[in-house]
């Protein structure tokens, strides 16, 4: 793993108010009743201190632990009968690339006709996940950062507190709540529950190092899965560190706000929903082609194929009883797919704005974002 600053006690103390922040959020809109209310909750209330000035933070030591912890329970849901379904994933695939393509060239699309964003922010801006990467590639680019960073922030806001509440509407959502499997289950063996963590850590760390996003947490529940799968091992983490997890990956998300200040994010707020809900018709779309092509469930297809971060939406799949090992599936191949396209078609924007400079004079120059926010 890669060497990281140990946190000052600074930044603990930040970070111990970001999660208290995240807690009380998360278990309010869990006690309410609302669908995924525990992540849906501490993202918001982590936001909205953000957006306050408070100085939110997650220790990225901190997070890479709550990591392994969300993916060994996500892991923990999988049984025999849902590896059966693996034969299924090729097509779900394809769908899914059909999907990832349309995706960005509409909101590319949106992004430059409504709002006037050039095309190489456009496209960074449409890119459904691979956030690290793609910013990145925008800071090479000369790309506008605090209007992508926003944009695709407000993404993944939009979508953890939409899907829980659209898919309930519609009577989507399993029976019961996210406590329910683990506070059922007593508690665990020790010596399964010390190989459980092992395994699932030391996956977790292969998977790391191959440098996918999320790949800590999706590492954590290949182990997780594997040993649930097979039927080797019963045992569960504690409800209580569930709860913390769970609660924990909405703080890092909404800690994404911190530095903003509301005057730059109300700029952007147009582009955000107006590339959203672009980016959903797409998404729509595509569920509806998925579901009539395979046997899938709606609601594992909608997480599936949402527009969102890996990392969130496999926790979304958690909390709401869907199928993590289709969801995270989708959501890595679609990773590799953006990390692959993205930057081809950023170099092909590159060679084509040359190639048109050189052939013309000089003109007045293009209009791009600008953002003079003394934040940054």
């Amino acid at each position: 793993m890669a060497s990281t600053p140990i946190p000052t006690k600074s930044e603990w103390l930040r970070a111990a108010e970001t999660l208290a922040i995240a807690a009380v959020g998360g278990l309010a809109m869990n006690a309410m009743g609302f669908p995924a209310g525990l992540v849906t909750g501490s993202l918001l209330s982590v936001a909205a201190a953000a957006l306050c000035k408070r100085p939110v933070h997650v220790p990225v030591p901190l997070s890479r632990v709550i990591s392994v912890l969300v993916g060994i329970s996500l892991g923990a849901v999988v049984s025999p009968e849902t590896l059966k379904g693996l034969a299924a994933f090729p097509l779900g695939v394809l769908v899914l690339a059909i999907s990832t393509l349309g995706m960005i060239a509409a909101t590319s699309f949106y992004l430059r006709r409504v709002h006037g964003w050039d095309a190489q922010s456009a496209l960074f801006g449409a890119s459904p996940g691979a956030l690290a990467q793609v910013m990145i590639l925008s800071a090479e680019y000369k790309a506008d950062l605090r209007a992508i960073a926003i944009v695709q922030t407000m993404r993944v806001m939009a979508l953890t507190l939409g899907i829980p509440a659209v898919l309930a509407y519609f009577g989507l959502t399993a029976q019961g709540g996210l406590m329910d499997r683990f506070a059922a289950s007593g508690p665990p063996a020790l010596p399964e529950l010390a190989i459980l963590i092992v395994f699932s850590t030391v996956c977790a760390l292969l998977v790391f190092k191959l440098r996918l996003p999320g790949g800590l947490m999706f590492g954590a529940m290949l182990g997780s899965a594997i040993l649930h799968g097979t039927g080797l091992i019963q045992a569960l983490l504690p409800w209580w560190v569930v709860y913390a997890a769970v609660i924990a990956i909405g703080s890092v998300t909404g800690s994404r706000f911190a530095n903003t200040d509301p005057y730059t994010l109300l700029r952007f707020l147009g582009a955000a929903l107006g590339s959203f809900a672009v980016a959903m018709v797409v998404a729509g779309l595509s569920v509806l082609a998925l579901t009539m092509l395979m046997a899938v469930r709606p609601a594992d297809a909608v997480v599936a194929f949402a527009p969102g971060a890996q990392d969130t939406m496999m926790v979304l799949a958690l909390a709401l009883h869907l199928d993590p090992v289709f969801v995270g599936a989708m959501h890595v191949s679609r990773f590799l797919l953006v990390s692959i396209l993205v930057p081809v078609l950023a170099q092909r924007i590159r060679r084509g704005r040359t190639e048109a400079d050189g052939a013309n004079p000089p003109a007045a120059p293009r209009p791009v974002i600008e953002d003079k926010s003394p934040d940054s």
